[in-house]
């Protein structure tokens, strides 16, 4: 869902950002096969592409879904074009190779990150250096909070976070911010754009406490790409969403009593399986959260990229015929194949899929306890107005419940005009200051939760 053009092309796009040791030169015999891969992936041989995978990557990118993402890389930055250069850096014990390349609507770098056999363990595609300049909003007022770095959660599986505490007396309401789909940062980083930090610094300078983290599919990767076929959304987000409430309950200048929880796409999905796990949650925030389920919407996303440009190929058709059935495969489970999670959408694993199904989230928010605010942009292509609407006839009994929409927004809530596209997450922008105003207020305005906290 929290993807350009599908959630598994936003993975490749969103990951990989952490800084690395610049090498002064590059190695030659890894820069060579780094090249000589993307060669492959511009002629389209996909097959002979993922020869040079370790096992991980075999598993999670065959053929079939390389193709896949690189397709739909080409629809968001248009037909690769060449190669510019290439430059190489160090990232713990893995050495990576950047490779530029230049698209007909944007420049982007091959990220391709190689184990100590030089074999591929990694594929990202990120902004070249210097591209994602992130300059801050005009609501973001620095003077007004203080900032502090800490983990959330404990043993092996901490993530780094940061804590923004309204500065003057307290305590003050707080809010734990639960990203989408893909292993993302704790500022939803895609591109230029960082909608989290944004979110961040214009709640804490109107007196909101705000608790971002990074994902433990970013944290982790490695650890967790040895356990696709386990995995599923309480290992991915409800866990540790569930731990930065509770650091948040404890945290100094806060107001155990009043802390909320805010899911983005797919982190809005999770909010009831947080919950339930973590009772005396103040409120919850579903920004563009999906109503439907999830393969349903990946399906809907898929049509609306390959009909962009007002014409369905005969190549992409097929395409969307083979996601149908992959979709099919998710809801009626016995008619999957014996290759299993390949037949399944985005590369999931089947206990993934499975697990949604068991956990309906749409049934699931109904009985969500404490008031609820659904933000939804109208020109969301990801997330759409038909979710919203289906939110509004899921909720209507309940009377705590508040929605916005902001006909003018997408899905990162950020200002543009006519038909939403997957270039547009490349143009630096930022969270609405109204969308930062109305959140604020509908915060400032709960009281703290009556449900007793365990």
């Amino acid at each position: 869902m929290r993807c350009p053009a599908c959630l598994l092309l936003w993975l490749l796009l969103a990951a990989g950002s952490a800084a690395a040791a610049e090498q002064k030169t590059p190695a030659g015999d890894l820069q060579a096969i780094a090249t000589k891969f993307v060669d492959r992936l511009a002629a389209g041989d996909f097959a002979t592409a993922v020869k040079s995978f370790d096992p991980t990557m075999t598993a999670a990118l065959p053929p079939d879904k390389l193709a896949e993402v690189w397709k739909s890389l080409n629809a968001q930055a248009g037909p690769f074009l060449k190669q510019t250069g290439a430059r190489a850096a160090k990232e713990s014990k893995y050495q990576v190779i950047f490779v530029a390349c230049a698209f007909e609507k944007a420049v982007l770098e091959a990220k391709i990150v190689f184990d100590e056999s030089k074999r591929i363990a990694g594929l990202f595609f990120v902004p070249p250096p210097g591209a994602s300049e992130y300059r801050p909003p005009a609501y973001d007022r620095p003077e007004a909070y203080g900032e502090a770095r800490l983990r959330v959660g404990r043993g092996d599986w901490t993530l780094p976070g940061t804590l923004l505490i309204p500065a003057g007396p307290g305590p003050v309401p707080g809010i734990v911010l639960v990203p989408g789909s893909g292993p993302l940062d704790r500022d939803e980083t895609i591109g230029p754009n960082r909608p989290f930090r944004d979110l961040a610094s214009g709640l804490a300078s109107r007196g909101v406490a705000v608790l971002r983290y990074d994902k433990r599919t970013l944290v982790h990767a490695r650890r967790l790409a040895g356990k696709r076929d386990t995995l599923t959304l309480h290992e991915e987000t409800v866990a540790d969403a569930v731990e930065a409430v509770r650091l948040l309950r404890r945290s100094r200048g806060v107001d155990g009593g009043r802390v909320f929880v805010l899911g983005h796409s797919l982190g809005g999905v999770a909010l009831p399986r947080i919950a339930a796990l973590e009772p005396g949650i103040a409120g919850f925030v579903m920004l563009a959260t999906p109503s439907r389920p999830l393969q349903d919407v990946y399906r809907e996303q898929m049509a609306y990229l390959f009909g962009l440009d007002g014409v369905v190929t005969d190549e992409e058709r097929a395409r969307l015929e083979s996601i149908g059935r992959e979709v099919e495969r998710v809801d009626h489970p016995e008619s999957a194949s014996p290759s299993g999670a390949d037949d399944l959408p985005l590369g999931l694993g089947r206990a993934y899929w499975d697990d949604l199904r068991r956990h309906d989230a749409s049934e699931a928010a109904v009985l969500l306890e404490g008031p609820v605010l659904v933000m939804q942009g109208g020109r969301d292509y990801q997330v759409t107005r038909e979710d919203f609407e289906g939110w509004r006839r899921l909720l209507a009994e309940k009377s705590n419940v508040t929605f916005e929409l902001y006909p003018s927004l997408n899905h990162l809530f950020i200002e543009g005009e006519g038909r939403s596209t997957p270039d547009e997450y490349h143009v630096a922008g930022h969270v609405a200051v109204q969308v930062v105003a109305d959140l604020a207020e509908w915060l400032k305005g709960r009281p703290a939760a009556t449900t007793p906290r365990t």
